[in-house]
């Protein structure tokens, strides 16, 4: 049986390739695009990977993708009859999932010789995370936690690992989010590309952690080992953030409100020189990160 699995329509899209549950090739699409971060439909790494095994795309049994549009339906209904957001904001959701072919016509597109005949399956993000590690670990049982920005409505799930069985116990959905929370304040902080999280990362150990109780106004936990953000600093749920994961770099536009200026002092520019009270939001970050 040979499998193709696709991160697509994300950031550092990539294909792996496993015959009989051996990894035969894996790579990502920046390898061959040459632009860092590439965001869309994997093609060239899928064509490396289906050379890889030399095979053509008609041997392929099974395509699974890191995506499912109808998880967390009701979920996403009831927010939207509850929060109404700005009809911009849906307009481009719906816009950008209308620019999304299905992975049977972008195959079809890449590969105009090759023919797929094989099952398509669709993977919820979460449990495509939670698979991703523990499947491929040493332990007959384990619990297991995804934590990210957003995958199909959901920004974190945790649960139990059995065997080859995954049980998903809870999940933190959209709006709420540790990995918004960390990109919004990497953008506060100067740093304005997507990825640049490590930079915080990086910087934290300069500084001290002297921002603790701003930044657990920003993120508060919950008894159930979730978390929420207080929405007044940031602006993804309310408004039409620029998104762009479809065919080139990945672009976010600005994630905080203004509400965090006030809060933290001014946001630095990227050009600004790093002072010292940088240093310690770095570390203060990195901290309410850990803590959650």
């Amino acid at each position: 049986m040979i499998i193709l699995g696709l991160n697509a329509y994300h950031a550092d899209a990539a294909a792996c390739l496993v015959r009989d549950g051996e990894l035969i090739a894996a790579a990502e699409e920046e390898r061959f695009r040459r632009i860092k971060h590439w965001a869309g439909f994997p093609s060239e790494a899928i064509r490396y990977c289906l050379e890889e095994a030399g095979i053509g795309l008609e041997s392929v049994d099974h395509v699974a993708i890191n995506r499912d549009p109808k998880a967390n339906f009701w979920p996403k209904v009831r927010y939207t009859l509850a929060k109404r957001p700005s009809p911009a904001l849906v307009l481009s959701r719906l816009r950008n999932r209308a620019r999304w072919g299905s992975v049977a016509e972008e195959l079809a597109a890449a590969f105009p010789d090759g023919k797929f005949a094989g099952t398509v399956h669709e993977i919820e993000h979460h449990l495509a995370h939670l698979a991703s590690a523990f499947l491929v670990s040493p332990f007959e049982e384990a619990a297991v936690v995804s934590v990210d920005g957003f995958g199909d409505f959901s920004s974190a799930a945790w649960g139990i690992g059995r065997g080859s069985d995954i049980t998903v116990e809870g999940r933190v959905l959209f709006p709420h989010s540790l990995g918004i929370f960390y990109q919004a304040l990497t953008q506060h902080l100067g740093f304005p590309h997507y990825g640049d999280e490590y930079k915080v990362m990086g910087l934290a150990p300069y500084g001290a952690p002297t921002m603790m109780e701003a930044m657990r106004r920003i993120v508060r936990l919950e008894n159930d080992g979730g978390f929420r953000l207080d929405l007044k600093y940031f602006r993804h749920h309310a408004e039409n953030v620029a998104y762009e994961w479809v065919g080139g770099e990945p672009k976010v536009g600005r994630l905080y409100a203004p509400a965090l200026d006030e809060l933290l002092g001014p946001a630095r520019r990227p050009a600004e020189p790093l002072e010292p009270r940088h240093h310690d939001l770095a570390r203060s970050i990195q901290a309410m990160f850990e803590e959650v």
